[in-house]
């Protein structure tokens, strides 16, 4: 059976459930500064995007300026709720341990938060030091960019088209694409809504998949066609 090089994890919202952890403290946050917006919504627009992303796009589309200090307090609420909160999705771990090939994560959390998630969750040994982080490398820059995937081929060896990338929102897909890769959409978390795959087709996915139990399977008959 064809293995492909490389199979690149997202993190949030595709191992831990922790996109709708991130939609409720930010939501908050926006709509205490003026911008109401539930997490719901927050996350059908924004997952997959920094926080300070977020608030670039939201003051040139209200024009309302936001204090930096949102910034720091977002990063400190949201790591005291992960820290107590997050949980692995069901199935994650029997499909990261059916990966039969090179396996890694690239993710647009800081470094310090996606380690302390995976151990939390007991994932982390699964990865060990092959976790990039956009926030963490000068010069990267954040999905929807292909930056970090195409980092991350480069440092571990594979070729961008033979390399699957899972992801759960448009802007990692867009990002994975635009690398030159081929993306497994993911909508089992707990953020998902309704037209979410169609939208992670639209940006690019092959398939999606709301269950874990579907990966192994997905993958393999991927792999199958790409040698067709």
């Amino acid at each position: 059976m064809p293995q492909p090089d490389l199979v690149i994890f997202d993190c949030d919202g595709v191992l831990v459930d922790s996109e709708i952890i991130a939609a409720r403290v930010d939501a908050g946050l926006l709509s205490a500064a003026g911008y109401p917006i539930d997490a719901d919504d927050y996350a059908e627009r924004f997952a997959g995007l920094t926080f300070r992303d977020i608030l670039l796009r939201v003051e040139a589309e209200s024009q309302i300026p936001f204090q930096a200090r949102l910034i720091d307090e977002s990063e400190r609420l949201l790591d005291e709720r992960l820290r107590a909160e997050v949980r692995a999705i069901e199935g994650a771990h029997e499909a990261v341990a059916s990966v039969q090939t090179k396996r890694c994560i690239c993710s647009n959390s800081k470094l310090h938060r996606l380690q302390f998630m995976l151990e939390k969750v007991r994932l982390l040994p699964f990865f060990g030091e092959h976790i990039y982080s956009a926030r963490d490398n000068s010069g990267i820059r954040h999905k929807p960019a292909p930056d970090i995937f195409l980092q991350a081929a480069k440092k571990e060896g594979a070729r961008p088209e033979a390399t699957f990338v899972v992801e759960d929102s448009v802007h990692g897909v867009t990002g994975a694409v635009a690398a030159g890769m081929r993306v497994i959409g993911f909508t089992g978390a707990s953020h998902t809504y309704s037209g979410h795959a169609d939208q992670l087709t639209d940006a690019g996915a092959e398939t999606v998949i709301r269950r874990w139990a579907d990966f192994a399977g997905s993958l393999a008959a991927l792999s199958e066609w790409s040698e067709a």
